[in-house]
């Protein structure tokens, strides 16, 4: 049996924090690679912001050559001006996935809550707890943007069909 590693990228989108989390696959098992988070100041002009996302996205991808980048898809949100600005968010994260001839996966907040914590009602608490569970990380990674990404990769390793 041939040991395949893949390399997985998982973004959370937002204006002010764009969560990112890297996995690797091999076979059955996952593990961690990096986490952090893009945050962009409000004091910014909003299009300057939406260039930082896309810029570090680019270059996370150039750093790490993911096989797969996972993206979480928007949620109803109560407040339209947060939805359009997340929505942008994303806007310039997919340009930057498609710019490296990858096509991005996408699940829904619900999809990556039963992914990871195999319920769709979980809480953020709950889907950290899992995320430094699979990974066997020491803590829950911070900030919450940042575990959120890698429930997105986790995922992705778990619901792809080109991974599984």
């Amino acid at each position: 049996m041939v040991n395949q590693s893949i390399i997985i990228l998982g973004l959370d989108p937002g204006i002010a924090d764009t969560g990112f989390g890297l996995i690797e696959k091999t076979n059955n098992k996952i593990r961690f690679i990096d986490t952090g988070s893009i945050q962009t100041k409000k004091t910014l002009d909003f299009c300057k912001r939406l260039e930082q996302i896309y810029e570090q996205v680019d270059n996370l991808i150039k750093k790490y050559k993911p096989d797969v980048v996972a993206v979480e898809k928007l949620y109803f949100a109560k407040n339209a001006k947060t939805a359009l600005d997340v929505g942008h968010a994303r806007g310039v994260i997919l340009l930057a996935i498609i710019k490296h001839k990858i096509q991005p996966l996408e699940f829904t907040p619900l999809q990556v809550k039963q992914g990871v914590c195999a319920s769709g009602s979980a809480s953020k608490r709950q889907v950290g707890l899992m995320v430094k569970t699979l990974l066997a990380l020491k803590a829950v990674p911070k900030p919450d943007d940042a575990a959120d990404a890698l429930a997105v990769a986790i995922t992705a390793s778990f619901f792809n069909k080109r991974l599984v």
